[in-house]
């Protein structure tokens, strides 16, 4: 059984060293997915190049944004342009060769029974290539606080690599607000929170070997920050609602 032509969404920032050789591999891996590039304005041409990939094949469209606002702002756009256009299935995909999209199909067959996939690198099966040990103890410790704050019963809540029914993003959309990395989290409870089936599949993340990465410390505490407030407000709304049922 088949879902349909998936759109895989690339946002991209100065990636004019990693866009073409990432959609080349995609296009060999998954030959029947469309993809969507959305660029933010990058100043090193990574946008023109994209437009030029567009030119020589069909299956490949550009987004262009007039600023840099932002990876989630980014992924909102695209999920917008995929719904009016009534692909039945969408795609969040790095510009940079972290996720390899020779590991896509296996998402796409979990989608056959799910809701939303994520591609994880913390279940079995799973692993990072090349990252610093403290990078991964930072990502590690990130999703676990992220897994209690938040009550998420899953162990990658933070990945990036994940594909959803259209369905199931038509439903979550509305409520999404994160415009940063903070998006995966975002996106992941609100589809739990409506009750749609979310399963990891294990994949292999490889640090960039191109191009300067886009994660910083800041951005780490920032997310960290959000998720902490997050939770506590899950954890009020439970406490509120378990007070009126005692009246």
């Amino acid at each position: 059984m088949s879902l349909g032509t998936p759109l895989v969404i690339i946002p991209t920032y100065n990636e004019v060293e990693n866009i073409d050789i990432a959609i080349a591999r995609l296009r060999a891996a998954v030959p029947q997915a469309d993809v969507l590039v959305v660029d933010d304005n990058s100043p090193d041409g990574t946008g023109r190049l994209a437009d030029s990939l567009a030119d020589k094949d069909s299956h490949i469209h550009v987004m262009h944004r007039k600023i840099k606002n932002g990876m989630g702002a980014a992924y909102l756009k695209g999920f917008e342009w995929g719904l009016d256009r009534g692909y039945p299935v969408l795609v969040e995909m790095d510009a940079d060769g972290s996720h390899a999209p020779e590991q896509l199909p296996d998402l796409l067959a979990a989608l056959e029974t799910a809701d939303m996939v994520k591609g994880s690198r913390y279940v079995p099966g799973g692993k990072v290539v090349n990252w610093p040990k403290t990078r991964e103890i930072l990502s590690r410790g990130g999703s676990l606080w992220t897994r209690l704050m938040m009550s998420i019963p899953l162990r990658d809540i933070t990945g990036g690599f994940n594909a959803f029914r259209a369905t199931t993003m038509a439903a979550i959309l509305p409520e999404i607000s994160s415009a940063g990395f903070n998006i995966q989290v975002d996106l992941t409870y609100h589809a739990l929170q409506e009750g749609f089936k979310v399963v990891e599949v294990p994949i292999t993340f490889t640090e960039r070997e191109r191009g300067k990465s886009k994660m910083s410390s800041k951005i780490v505490v920032e997310a960290l920050f959000k998720t902490t407030i997050w939770g506590i407000s899950v954890r009020m709304d439970r406490v509120r609602t378990w007070l009126r049922g005692l009246r």
